[in-house]
């Protein structure tokens, strides 16, 4: 009994010096980016009452942990510099090293944000290959949610420098950010990545804030339960389970081995890649088919590594060379980018297998992507005919619930952790999300920004927003869009103190909502931070923006700030994707020519124009109306008062 009494005593000992250690939140460690210029909190926990000194740049900071065991330090304002480190003593003694201060920038959105640059690594190999730079740091907030009370912590995530392994993993649109305003102004840049794909804005908003929205906050009340969060994840599970045994069981292609490189496939049809298959013999269908091409690989491309390209897939492929598995991919939106060994391939003929899944909508290739196979400086281009045969029939896959994405779910698990942490400002990349209803996004955003600025206790500090792309097919006559209204909402945000908007609509691409060109994006970010943030007010850092519209007869004259050094038209013969209307409110395309720094608009068959919209679309694709510093206008809606 002696024995037993001792050994309790002394794991309770060991539980008390454990518990009396010193702990800082995951932002505060090695390597980590502080906000220079400002008062800078350092925080964490220790035991109730444990005294605590952290030794830095030659002075000392003493604290006590209150009765719950929290304590902060604070540091006064210090320049950008470094790198330093960090002593602390209490029970334990920890020094945190290779600390930086210079501008912490918070990244937040959706995929667009989110989007690394492993994805975009075809694109931006030099710049991969070139990113060796201990000034640009990212610290990435994990993938989490939690609807019962904003999180003290992150789960994970680590500070990463850049270089051409680490930079991998940053947000593209956010290290082309850094990458300019660090060359510029020589000033560490701290990128804190906390982004989600596919989230909506309500689900960025604290508790308290969307009170304002009561569907919403019905619905964060709602999945504070956690039996129905695992119920509903369980129900999904086992309905995504069933549709995929069943449809392996159905699969003639698993069934018949198709992927085998010799097959005998004469009787299969015939379809060009890229494209649908409900354009052609099959309509129509979920499930799954198998295509099949043969190429001649000279030999010069072999033993050597090889890349695969077959541009974007939908929904799901899994790809095989001379019946070897080279790769997969489980959903729509990446680019299908498969490495492999050189040895898969031979002199001679050889086979390509691609099985593709559809789960619902229309199954194939996507247009106007890459299909090649690479090998050193051999290329051989997939596109064209290949055979296709179909392997089994189903109805499209259940549908999901993505808990992730409900109301204030991300705001406690990924913001609320990160508001002690000082930041110099946002960036915001997101609305996709939110297209189906446009017309509460201003509210919305309001919200979010009010609710972060009050988190952070930093007054306005700057919020800096991507409006969204072009993106869908052109269409040839005016039509209403959601996306240009969400855009206009967008537009809207620029007048709240301290919000500024790049304007995007010629960097999209018509069939992808994740365009690769980030490098744009990132520099129209960097353009407003340079106005707003850096002080640069000779810079023109946007577009022109509408101001005002007045009637002339038959014609209309729009103005417009933010000109510069003038209007231009950016390619073509005349200015596009002016549209018009007389009282009906139904619009017709425009002629528009530049006087000065306004635009006339009028159409012959309109006396009385009342109405004007300017890349109204979707996709305004060939909207062609900029400055000359190469900034495209803003699109917008008007009428005459």
């Amino acid at each position: 009994m002696k024995k037993r009494t001792t050994i309790l005593f002394a794991l309770w000992l060991s539980a008390q010096g454990a518990n009396a250690q010193i702990k800082f939140p995951r932002l505060i460690s090695d390597g980590m980016v502080l906000q220079r210029n400002d008062t800078t909190k350092l925080w964490g926990w220790a035991s109730p009452k444990e005294k605590i000194k952290l030794r830095f740049n030659d002075k000392e900071y003493h604290t006590i942990a209150n009765a719950e065991g929290n304590w902060l330090i604070k540091l006064p304002p210090q320049k950008a510099g470094g790198p330093y480190q960090m002593e602390w003593t209490a029970s334990n003694r920890i020094v945190l090293k290779d600390i930086l201060f210079g501008d912490v920038w918070l990244c937040s959105g959706q995929s667009n944000m989110e989007l690394a640059l492993d994805r975009l690594a075809d694109k931006y190999p030099a710049v991969i290959a070139q990113s060796e730079n201990s000034s640009i740091r990212q610290f990435l907030v994990p993938d989490e949610y939690d609807f019962k009370a904003p999180r003290k912590d992150l789960s994970a995530g680590t500070w990463l420098a850049a270089n051409p392994k680490n930079v991998l993993a940053f947000s593209g649109v956010a290290y082309f950010f850094a990458l300019e305003i660090n060359k510029k102004y020589h000033i560490p840049i701290g990128l804190i990545n906390a982004a989600l794909g596919g989230s909506p804005a309500q689900s960025w908003i604290g508790g308290q804030a969307i009170q304002k929205f009561p569907e919403y906050a019905a619905e964060a009340e709602k999945f504070k339960d956690n039996k129905l969060i695992a119920d509903i994840e369980s129900a999904d599970k086992a309905r995504s389970n069933a549709w995929y045994h069943e449809l392996n069981l159905l699969d003639e292609g698993i069934k018949h081995n198709w992927k085998q490189a010799t097959l005998n496939d004469q009787g299969w049809d015939e379809m060009n890649i890229p494209g649908y298959w409900a354009d052609g013999k099959l309509g129509m269908l979920n499930g799954v088919v198998w295509f099949r091409r043969e190429i001649n690989i000279p030999k010069s491309m072999l033993k050597k590594p090889a890349k695969l390209l077959l541009g974007r897939i939908i929904d799901a492929d899994s790809v095989f060379i001379n019946g070897e598995f080279a790769g997969t991919t489980s959903y729509q939106y990446p680019p299908r980018r498969y490495l492999f060994n050189g040895n898969l391939l031979k002199e001679g003929k050889n086979t390509i297998v691609v099985k593709v899944i559809n789960n619902g909508g229309k199954g194939g290739f996507v247009l106007d992507k890459p299909y090649q196979l690479i090998s050193g400086t051999d290329t051989i281009d997939l596109k064209g005919v290949w055979k296709y045969k179909l392997g089994a029939k189903m109805s499209a896959t259940p549908r999901q619930t993505f808990v992730r994405w409900k109301s204030t779910g991300l705001y406690n698990a990924m913001i609320a952790p990160l508001q002690n942490y000082r930041i110099k400002g946002a960036l915001w990349y997101q609305g996709e999300a939110n297209t189906g209803n446009p017309g509460e996004y201003f509210n919305l955003m309001n919200t979010l920004i009010t609710d972060w600025r009050k988190g952070w206790n930093q007054g306005n500090f700057p919020f800096l927003s991507v409006q969204l792309p072009n993106f869908m097919e052109a269409k040839d006559t005016p039509a209403e869009s959601n996306w240009a209204a969400l855009r206009a909402q967008q537009q809207k945000l620029s007048s709240l103190p301290h919000v500024a908007m790049a304007v995007t609509i010629d960097l999209g691409e018509w069939n992808d909502i994740h365009p690769l060109n980030k490098q744009d994006v990132g520099h129209r970010l960097a353009l407003l931070a340079e106005h707003l943030v850096y002080g640069n007010q000779k810079l023109v850092y946007s577009g022109p923006v509408f101001k005002a519209l007045a009637a002339n007869g038959n014609k209309l004259t729009v103005s417009f700030d933010n000109v510069g050094s003038g209007l231009t038209m950016k390619d073509g013969k005349e200015l596009r994707h002016f549209a018009i209307a007389g009282s009906d409110q139904k619009y017709r395309w425009a002629k528009a020519i530049i006087k000065g720094n306004q635009v006339l608009v009028w159409n012959d068959e309109i006396s009385q124009p009342q109405y004007i919209r300017y890349a109204w679309a979707d996709n305004p694709a060939g909207a062609n109306l900029f400055n000359k510093a190469g900034l495209p206008a803003a699109p917008f809606e008007a009428k005459i008062k």
